[in-house]
């Protein structure tokens, strides 16, 4: 079984690297009246314009990657969950409304989609300038996504509960879930969880298919959270399409954009097929890992890039060995963190990063001092 998955790896590379040597053009970029296309002749990535949304992924003959039923809007897309203080959340799939190319040649698209607030907007919209990213690269088989998020002093307060990207797969073909060596499987489909197919149980997320459309599940309980995984083992997940044999990953290089920790869990990939990129929740922690905003506190943050990884295989291949070849992919872009094209300025390049090594000494609560290794 190994000696196979190492062939058909070496296949998968192979053609990759045909693809790129032989056939791979320069990035090109074609605007429309209410789209723009990112195409660098592997894959094509159509987004609104200008609310960056992303509505389309064509990849490997297939038109179209995300679940097409699914309105322009319900595809792929940056939202969050804000407050003001004392109010109840609001959720917000966030829409540019001003698009920008901020970097145009052969080798490289960078999009943009920015929202900019104003107090005319106090009360409807999170009290934040944001500007979705969106890279395309020469001979890349997928492409980037970063957000930078900014409150400037003196706007109102509020409270951010949860921030992240969300892609909808199409769920005629992409039926298999994979986050880690020991936790893959066959999912439901969406309608295992309605009335007369699954029964709830403790709480809304957590149901028992009892009629599902592929019997192999019946008996199984299916709830979200248990795809959870610690931001130190979240950097790759994502689901297959067996027909044709096609990979969709999310992989997250650096966990230095994520809130709580090498420990804090966030969600993954859920029933849907949906893929998510969390980069900010309350999650198993509550409200002390909610940031909040006071007294017209002045912020920036950067979220991401995070990689969406597409691959494929041949007829008659073993579908998995996708999952071996986007581990693989995942520690390349590991090792190329932080990355050297993204073209905001608020992105830190190598360069301009430092380096700290020694002991940290913790006092606790008993006395002695904990030493630990930095």
């Amino acid at each position: 079984m190994i000696s196979r998955y190492l062939r058909v790896l070496a296949s998968i590379k192979k053609k990759k690297k045909e693809g790129f040597t032989m056939s791979s053009p320069g990035v090109q970029l074609h605007i429309q009246k209410h789209h723009v296309v990112m195409d660098n002749g592997i894959v094509q990535v159509t987004l609104s314009k200008p609310d960056g949304i992303v509505t389309g992924i064509r990849y490997n003959g297939v038109d179209n990657l995300l679940e097409v039923l699914n309105k322009e809007t319900n595809r792929g897309y940056w939202d969050l969950v804000w407050s003001a203080p004392g109010v109840k959340g609001g959720f917000d799939v966030i829409k540019g409304t001003c698009f920008e190319v901020i970097v145009q040649n052969e080798d490289q698209l960078e999009l943009s989609f920015k929202r900019m607030w104003d107090h005319s907007l106090e009360g409807k919209y999170v009290p934040l300038n944001i500007d979705k990213r969106f890279i395309l690269l020469r001979g890349s088989s997928g492409f980037y996504s970063y957000g930078i998020y900014e409150h400037l002093h003196g706007w109102p307060d509020f409270d951010l509960t949860e921030t992240r990207i969300t892609f909808k797969l199409r769920k005629d073909k992409f039926q298999y879930m994979a986050m880690a060596d020991n936790r893959q499987r066959i999912m439901p489909f969406p309608e295992d969880r309605m009335p007369g197919r699954c029964q709830p149980l403790a709480y809304q997320e957590a149901v028992l298919l009892v009629n599902p459309k592929d019997p192999r599940l019946k008996g199984e309980v299916d709830d979200k959270y248990q795809y959870s995984c610690k931001n130190i083992d979240n950097k790759v997940h994502g689901w297959i399409s067996f027909s044709p044999s096609v990979g969709f990953w999310q992989i997250t290089p650096s966990d230095e954009f994520r809130s709580g920790g090498p420990f804090k869990q966030n969600l993954t990939s859920h029933v849907g097929p949906t893929t998510l990129a969390i980069f900010l929740s309350g999650h198993y922690a509550g409200q002390d890992l909610v940031p909040k905003w006071r007294g017209g506190e002045p912020w920036k943050k950067v979220f991401g890039p995070v990689y969406i990884y597409l691959n494929s295989g041949s007829t008659g291949d073993d579908p998995l060995v996708l999952w071996e070849d986007a581990k693989i992919k995942m520690a390349t872009e590991v090792q190329s963190w932080p990355y050297l094209f993204p073209a905001s300025e608020d992105f830190l390049k190598p360069d301009q990063r430092g380096n700290i090594n020694g002991r940290l000494l913790v006092l606790d609560s008993f006395p002695n001092y904990v030493a630990v290794q930095v």
